[in-house]
């Protein structure tokens, strides 16, 4: 049934949507399937996100009709699949019963539910999203940021630089005392840890042995380095009862403490409810939103489900206070340079996407974290590309992969930051930094790509 005289409205005009503030405006790549209709393809998916069905229902009033979703662009763009804009009124997302708030739950059910899996859509994909400023202050967004961080670690609340982390390698497989002597080794040149998306209760590492031990660790950093540091602590679990338990075990154990832990939540696959839980339950502590899973939807390879950009825009929106978001082409995942977008769009007050300009109204930003194959040498090229270095850096096997062990590995890291904050050559800055340096032996083939000439100019031995 071709549903486009209900469903689409082409004369409508994006400004004046976004300027009306009534309506939530979603730009996707739609493919039909061979037979059927662009706009009335478009229409039946806007339909089956709203107040649609396959018939005419005899339950359908004149209320009902003004809150429809509405297709108001389906134009071609290529491999014969359209962008295709659909604008959904504010009444239809769903909204706390206790305190009126709004809830991304309902926002993925509406715009990206049963719509993906209609009989007559190739494919369809979310690319952007634009939120209406009253709907937005409706959502939760971030209650503390890299800002809390920083203030922990004793810099400038503003343009604080670099937190050198890392995840402890391997990410399963350590029994409790060596993940904490790991901890401990690491912390000694470098700021930050965070448990890894499989790390929680293992048999082999139960929580309430790793957790003193790590404490323990901390302090003694501490004490050691007069610096200090942070641990992002792995709470997921599929009950949010559980998760609250282990949230309150964890600040417990850390004791005065507590403020230099985060909580690490694996949003993707716990889900919204996961996230929220932790949001709402534990406001003072950095909420790490782990991605873990998110490439089955959001990669480039997938036709269906929503962007990268989509995934992260949807975390700060929902109050993550750090999203991981990729290596934008210089690590190990994949990305591109223009993927800067994502983390603009998560750090600024307002930003553009492929298709809205998103004002955000003050709403807390949300911190880059970077993970995935990077080391001291791949770093300048990435600072550059994204013009500033406010981020959270895990490099795993960046930091453990040095060749004179994890604390020369988390010295070459700020290394590298320092010499890219004052515009010294790499190769320069490491012949007066021996950590540094031994990067260079320590990944050779990153050295050899990115820095030809470098065992001449340091004279080292190929590695």
């Amino acid at each position: 049934m071709d549903q486009s005289k209900r469903y689409a409205n082409l004369d409508l005009k994006e400004r004046d949507l976004v300027a009306g503030g009534a309506h939530v405006l979603c730009a996707y790549v739609l493919k039909p399937k061979s037979g059927f209709e662009p706009l009335p393809t478009a229409a039946h998916f806007a339909a089956e996100s709203s107040t649609g069905t396959n018939v005419e229902v005899s339950t359908t009033d004149d209320f009902t009709r003004g809150v429809d979703a509405l297709v108001y662009e389906c134009s071609a763009g290529k491999d014969g699949d359209y962008l295709v804009k659909i604008a959904y009124p504010v009444e239809l997302f769903d909204r706390n019963i206790r305190d009126g708030r709004a809830m991304l739950a309902s926002f993925l059910t509406l715009t990206a539910g049963n719509n993906q899996g209609m009989g007559d859509v190739e494919y369809a994909k979310m690319h952007d999203f634009y939120v209406p400023p009253a709907l937005l202050a409706l959502f939760d967004g971030p209650a503390v940021n890299i800002s809390d961080l920083w203030r922990v670690l004793r810099r400038p609340v503003v343009d604080g630089g670099l937190i050198v982390g890392t995840i402890i390698k391997p990410k399963l497989g350590l029994r409790p005392k060596p993940f904490a002597d790991a901890c401990h080794r690491f912390w000694l040149g470098g700021d930050f840890i965070k448990n890894d998306e499989p790390q929680g209760n293992q048999v082999f590492a139960p929580m309430k042995q790793v957790m003193p031990l790590v404490a323990d660790a901390m302090k003694c950093a501490q004490d050691e380095t007069g610096e200090a540091k942070l641990f992002s602590a792995n709470i997921t679990a599929d009950d949010p009862f559980e998760m609250i338990a282990r949230g309150e075990y964890i600040l417990e154990t850390f004791g005065e403490n507590a403020s230099h832990v985060a909580f690490l939540v694996d949003g993707f696959i716990a889900g919204t409810t996961a996230v929220t839980t932790a949001r709402r339950c534990f406001p003072n502590q950095f909420l790490h939103y782990h991605r873990a899973g998110h490439g089955a939807v959001t990669s480039p390879q997938s036709r269906r489900g929503y962007t990268a950009f989509v995934h992260c825009k949807m975390a700060r929106l929902q109050g993550a206070s750090g999203i991981h978001t990729g290596t934008m082409g210089y690590g190990k995942m994949e990305g591109d340079p223009a993927d800067r977008a994502i983390a603009y769009m998560l750090e600024r007050d307002a930003a553009d996407g492929p298709h809205y300009r998103q004002a955000w109204l003050g709403m807390k930003a949300t911190t880059a974290i970077i993970s995935g194959g990077m080391n001291a040498l791949r770093m300048p090229r990435f600072f550059a590309n994204l013009g500033h270095a406010n981020v959270i850096q895990t490099a795993g096997g960046g930091a453990f992969g040095h060749i004179d062990g994890p604390i020369a590995g988390a010295r070459s890291l700020r290394l590298a930051y320092e010499a890219w904050l004052h515009g010294i050559d790499l190769v320069e800055y490491a012949k007066e930094h021996r950590e540094l340096a031994g990067a260079f032996e320590s990944f050779p083939w990153d050295a050899d790509r990115l820095y030809p000439g470098w065992r001449q100019k340091l004279g080292k031995r190929a590695a």
